[in-house]
């Protein structure tokens, strides 16, 4: 499948010719492995891949005899794996480098070497947690890998015209006229299937969303299984908020609240247990501040979040247990936008996660005044924009999921912060349109702010 972060690597070949290594990082099947090897494979002319998880006892034993001088190390590592290396011309991958740190520790002198490029994959939590005995190599650059967006969606569906006419569209603010119905319709295919590789290969290959669905529910049990292992001492708590997320995100304010998983809990007892499902890339965290200014991580509060899953897809099948999301009623309600009970909560993660993989940190306003309520109003998400001024620099953005709606938060919100803010957005499932000062974004522009 054709993936955005081939074009990073490109970069990276290229630019550093060998100087630094690349670590792909990213959740659990998210495609980290498939890329360095498709990779590796199209662009050097031989290469070696040394997956730690399934390593040979004879492989092992060349890095733990041989790591350490390089000479040694190549030629036993080449007769070992039956692959000739060529200067400057192959690449090594360490695929699910946490599970040796020593090999990756071993990059500086490996790169230093310089004979040939190196490619590290893993995802960020298994790596942290074996990392603490290890020097992390300052020769290693990390980048990192999201679930399948919209664009790479369409590439898997062999359609390569809807995103660039898209693109065109956005960028000359015109609606898309008669093709806004078939964007919206890939869209919403989109929206149920998510972008982890598994799942839109058996959506490509069969069309069958039943089909799709057991093989998110597959990550969802290595997800499971991933927090008894690495979640040391607080695997209960991670679990005890990975269940409780799409019921806290089925909610009008979808802030999520401790109480609804232990009465009185306070967030400093369950701030370790956030972290790491933000550092597995399981979840988007969207914090909440007390006003909208550049540098918003300085106005933060803490305690104050929205918690999202990472794929919309995983949310869908986390959300309705296997006998719902069997029959064809839910998926024919969402294809034609009729599901009215949680589609909001579905529409709004989609939103985060499209912001998430653009680049964005995720910030939203709340201000819940019982006494004035012409105070009161929420404000989705905050963004910054790219290019940054004295004044108006903060894009607030509301996400519509209904075709009827008001404006009564924003419009309150650019009254009380009109010198902060910059264009105001409505994402919502109509066309493209400018009314009033607020631009509307159908759902599949969003990745394009």
């Amino acid at each position: 499948m054709k993936r955005k972060i081939y074009q990073q690597l490109l970069q990276w070949k290229e630019q550093e010719k060998g100087h630094v290594a690349i670590l792909i990082e990213g959740a659990r099947r998210v495609g980290k492995s498939y890329i360095a090897e498709e990779f590796a494979r199209n662009e050097y002319r031989s290469y070696i891949l040394i997956d730690f998880a399934h390593i040979t006892k004879t492989m092992k034993r060349v890095f733990d005899d041989y790591l350490e001088d390089t000479s040694t190390f190549f030629q036993y590592l080449q007769t070992v794996a039956g692959v000739r290396l060529y200067e400057r011309e192959s690449i090594i991958i360490f695929d699910e480098i946490q599970k040796y740190p020593r090999a990756r520790q071993a990059i500086k002198h490996l790169v230093a070497d310089g004979k040939y490029d190196y490619i590290e994959t893993g995802s960020l939590v298994s790596i942290n947690c074996t990392a603490e005995d290890i020097l992390v190599p300052s020769e290693e650059r990390s980048v990192q890998m999201f679930p399948m967006d919209f664009e790479e969606f369409l590439w898997a569906l062999g359609d390569e015209m809807t995103m660039p006419f898209i693109r065109d569209c956005f960028e000359h603010k015109r609606p898309l006229g008669p093709m806004h119905r078939k964007a919206m319709d890939l869209f919403r295919q989109y929206l149920i299937v998510g972008g982890m590789p598994q799942a839109v290969n058996t959506y490509v290959e069969t069309r069958d969303f039943r089909a799709t669905d057991k093989q998110k529910r597959d990550v969802l049990s290595l997800y499971r299984k991933s927090i008894g292992k690495y979640a040391k001492g607080y695997a209960e708590k991670v679990r005890g908020i990975f269940d409780q997320i799409p019921g806290e995100l089925q909610k009008h304010e979808k802030r999520f609240m401790l109480s609804s998983i232990e009465k009185g809990a306070r967030y400093r007892t369950y701030e370790t247990a956030f972290l790491w499902l933000q550092d597995a890339q399981i979840t988007n965290t969207c914090y909440g501040v007390t006003e909208p200014t550049v540098g918003m991580r300085l106005r933060r509060d803490d305690e104050t979040f929205k918690c999202y899953m990472m794929d919309t897809g995983l949310l869908l099948a986390h959300a309705f247990d296997e006998k719902a999301i069997q029959g064809e009623e839910l998926y024919q309600k969402l294809l034609l936008d009729k599901l009215e009970i949680n589609s909001g909560m579905l529409i709004e993660n989609i939103v985060a996660q499209m912001l998430s993989t653009s680049g964005h940190k995720l910030y939203f306003y709340s201000c819940l005044s019982r006494e004035d309520a012409s105070s009161r109003m929420e404000i989705d998400f905050l963004v910054e924009k790219s290019t940054l001024t004295n004044r108006h620099n903060i894009c607030p953005i509301e996400v519509k999921s209904g075709q009827r709606y008001t404006t009564n938060s924003l419009d309150k919100f650019q009254a009380k912060f009109a010198e902060q803010l910059a264009t105001p957005y409505i994402i919502h499932s109509a066309d493209y349109q400018e009314k009033n000062g607020i631009v509307y974004l159908p759902f599949y522009m969003v990745s394009l702010l």
